[in-house]
């Protein structure tokens, strides 16, 4: 007859007989740890599992330790004996309070400690602040001048659908999007419209977005990038450093910052919702493994609501994220890669892969379904993008499958990891035979991903730039955090390795796969900054505590007292002994130790402090540059010129602003890109005005006008203001608009033909006064006669023009329209 089983005695009760038996033993606490390895292998065990002599395992019987079940053994309370091992102190009944706390810490951030409260506040208006530093340059005088040269792009678009619809429940914007925003970045030309609807529809509507979108997206990132952290350290304090070092990465707050419209703000937004969803569910398996059997716990995750709640988190940021930017695809490829090394070590912990990956899998399911959804009946995005995470889905299935069976077998699980590389492998060869044009076009777009040079800009280089001697770029980039995140992230690969850590090893994953892509080009090293703030978080917060100024955090903590799991973690829980709680941050106790708290925030945070302006910075447009945009726009209006007559050909990087406000026409930079600088280089400004053929209206060029090789169109439009001199003669087709140092604007005009009817092979002056920009500008041509008398000379400025001692007055309409105006 089978014994009855005895019930889970008092976790509270274990956890002391288990501290005694620690402190007793030779090699206690090693014995404890193979105790609940053993008993997380199997559901019950005999003494035949358990690789100790019967000496030691009559005494872990004797204290209790074990209970007997069905002629088996199982560890009377795997909660209790976790407890001893971390020296927490557990309460009577503590295994109800557990399961609350962990539903508190897990799902809802509703019970709070206020002070904690009050430094994530702090901390997402640091964040705010530093992401407000362009403002000025951005609201200039009814101008909303978004920094950067792509965000042009996305409020064209946003522009163009506000122009098309009719309001905020027009969903045909959504179903029948215009091809150029349905191929690449549809969601984010859909988000950005609604917003733009929601406010009302109009142009001022429209600039806010622009300009308030990124940042309150970057606030909701920060609350993102706090949780995320509390779920996988349980400490709140990490929580708060790493939105402070989010905040203070360099290269995330250029693309984040006020005025800068992105795709990136939507695809930050969505990455951190995955990466949320992703931890609550690794997290919310292993603290109910801790305390349970393994069968047991993966029973209970899959009945906690929330679980699904979180799947279907999952489900939705996964494709939203692909669909909101043109290397969609590239975000499966960490959830992929992942799901697999997940189940791996599942398996390895004698887990069911297919129950604790059951709500996982489900979202990978519903992604898949919404991809299909999004593509195939709205016509979002490339093929590619609403097949694959299908096959992700599919592939989700048979790695939990496989998993499922090699736990059961109990094979070696390096052999399930080689097995899982060679399915990827095989799966993509099948995708190649079955989509051949999905697969070339997958190929085209990873090419230009990786291996492109985009005219020369700074954010297709790489993180690691030789000539920044490697290791200074990340830090320009992203602050010395990188370094102090490095060694973290060395920790964090090691214990997922070594240990049941699937929210370590989700952070490892998705930091090393970012690392690599940021490898090739320094753009991704903002996707990177995400999960990397969360491991600079703890280790700042270790650095604090090896300077004895906060506690140990939790993960590196040997012994210390037990920590409650809202957000008020990081304080000790001080129920058990009625004490006042520690504090999580010790107060400087005297100068010394306020002096090194100091040293250490002005190491950390200085570099940051430095490069986050000037990076900035270095995307704001200047005075001079907004002056120009003003000064061509109010000739454009007082010509009554339109499109293609008011083009802007400018340096590449500037193109799509220029455009943007003087014709709306801020699509591509394409023509600028491949025009300007062969213009600039040009010896005949004046040959290029039958060139440009109607295309170009006006000309801006930038830069040092002290240093400009002589001959050179650019020589003698921005530093000889089409005037002529040193060699060259007063050009015919450019009329200066606006004159600064640092950028010079002129309108491309036929000009008026001034004639006469002179003396044969005379030579004579045709000169007049062009006030612009408070400079005087003489325009003087000297022009002989041909052999019948006659002259004829073109000129690019109206007024009043000294032909041989008589006067001619030349009208705007002359210049604009090529008239001929001839001297009495």
């Amino acid at each position: 007859m089978a014994d009855d089983p005895e019930p889970e005695r008092d976790p509270a009760v274990v956890a002391d007989a288990a501290a005694a038996f620690r402190d007793d033993a030779d090699d206690g606490e090693a014995i404890l740890e193979t105790l609940l390895e053993v008993d997380a292998e199997h559901e019950t065990w005999t003494f035949d599992d358990l690789p100790l002599d019967s000496g030691t395992f009559g005494e872990l019987v004797s204290r209790d330790l074990v209970a007997k079940t069905d002629g088996e053994y199982r560890v009377a309370s795997r909660e209790g004996v976790r407890a001893a091992l971390e020296g927490r102190e557990l309460s009577a009944d503590s295994s109800e309070g557990e399961d609350e706390s962990l539903s508190v810490s897990l799902s809802s951030p509703i019970a709070f400690d206020p002070r904690a409260a009050g430094a994530l506040a702090g901390a997402l208006v640091f964040l705010v602040a530093m992401r407000l530093l362009n403002v000025r340059s951005v609201f200039r005088e009814g101008r909303v001048v978004s920094p950067g040269n792509d965000p042009y792009y996305y409020r064209y678009w946003m522009s163009e659908l506000l122009a098309e619809s009719n309001g905020l429940t027009d969903w045909s914007i959504l179903t029948e999007m215009p091809a150029g925003a349905v191929g690449r970045r549809p969601l984010t030309h859909a988000a950005n419209w609604w917003f733009a609807e929601l406010l009302g529809g109009d142009q001022w509507a429209a600039d806010m977005v622009a300009a308030w979108l990124p940042v309150v997206a970057t606030l909701a990132l920060g609350v993102l990038v706090y949780w995320l952290a509390v779920v996988v350290t349980d400490d709140v304090r990490v929580g708060v450093a790493s939105v402070v070092l989010l905040a203070l990465a360099p290269v995330h707050a250029v693309y984040s910052g006020v005025g800068f419209l992105e795709h990136r703000l939507h695809q930050y937004f969505w990455l951190g919702v995955t990466l949320l969803a992703l931890a609550w569910l690794a997290v919310d398996v292993q603290r109910r493994r801790d305390r349970l059997e393994p069968r047991a716990a993966a029973r209970e995750h899959l009945a906690c609501p929330w679980a699904w709640v979180a799947a279907l988190a999952l489900g939705v940021a996964l494709p939203l994220s692909a669909f909101a930017w043109g290397g969609s695809i590239l975000l499966f490829v960490p959830a992929a890669g992942y799901v697999a090394l997940k189940v791996a070590i599942d398996a390895r912990d004698g887990l069911s892969p297919g129950l604790a990956n059951a709500p996982l899998v489900a979202g990978l399911v519903v992604s898949a379904l919404l991809s299909a959804f999004l593509h195939f009946r709205w016509g979002w995005h490339e093929s590619f993008t609403g097949i694959l995470p299908a096959v992700v889905a599919v592939g989700a299935l048979a790695v939990v499958g496989l998993g499922e069976a090699w736990r059961r077998v109990d094979w070696p699980i390096g052999g399930l990891v080689g097995l899982e590389a060679v399915l990827a492998a095989a799966g993509l060869v099948a995708f190649r035979s079955v989509r051949p044009e999905d697969w070339a076009r997958l190929w085209e777009r990873a090419d230009d991903l990786f291996f492109r040079e985009h005219f020369g800009a700074t954010e297709t280089g790489s993180l690691f730039a030789t000539k920044n001697s490697v290791v200074l770029e990340p830090l320009a980039q992203l602050g010395l955090n990188f370094y102090i995140a490095l060694a973290v992230l060395g920790w964090a690969c090691w214990i997922a390795y070594r240990r049941y850590e699937p929210g370590w090893l989700l952070l490892s994953i998705y930091t090393v796969f970012w690392l690599v892509l940021a490898a090739f080009q320094v753009r991704f090293a903002a996707q990177l900054a995400i999960p990397l703030s969360v491991l600079g978080g703890l280790g700042l917060v270790y650095l604090l505590a090896w300077i004895d100024l906060a506690r140990v955090p939790r993960r590196f903590r040997e012994s210390d007292e037990a920590e409650p799991r809202g957000l008020g973690a990081g304080r000790r829980d001080a129920a058990a002994d009625g004490g006042e709680p520690e504090p999580s941050v010790v107060v400087p106790r005297d100068w010394r130790q306020l002096a090194t708290l100091a040293w250490v925030a002005l190491l950390i945070c200085g570099l940051s402090l430095l490069f986050v302006p000037s990076l900035s910075a270095q995307t704001a447009y200047s005075d001079a540059e907004v002056a120009a945009v003003d000064a061509i726009d109010e000739h454009a209006t007082q010509v009554d010129r339109e499109y293609p007559d008011t083009f802007v050909l400018s340096q590449w990087g500037d193109n799509r602003m220029y455009n943007y406000f003087v014709n709306g026409e801020s699509q591509s930079y394409g023509y600028a890109a491949n025009t300007y600088d062969e213009f600039l280089a040009a010896e005949e400004p004046d040959s290029w005005y039958d060139r440009f053929d109607g295309r170009v209206g006006y000309v801006v060029i930038t830069g040092d006008r002290e240093e400009i090789p002589a001959g050179t169109a650019m020589n003698q439009l921005h530093g000889e203001l089409g005037a002529g001199g040193n060699g060259t003669d007063p050009l015919e087709h450019y009329q200066v608009l606006h004159v600064d140092d640092e950028a010079t604007a002129f309108a491309v005009v036929p000009g008026a033909n001034v004639t006469a009817e002179l003396e044969p092979e005379e030579t004579v002056t045709v000169e007049t006064e062009h006030e612009v920009s408070g400079e005087t500008i003489v325009y003087e041509r000297e022009v002989t006669t041909d052999e019948d008398g006659s002259l004829a000379v073109t000129v690019p400025y109206p007024g009043e023009y000294s032909v041989d001692g008589e006067t001619l007055e030349v009208s705007e309409e002359d210049v604009e329209n090529g008239e001929t105006v001839t001297v009495e």
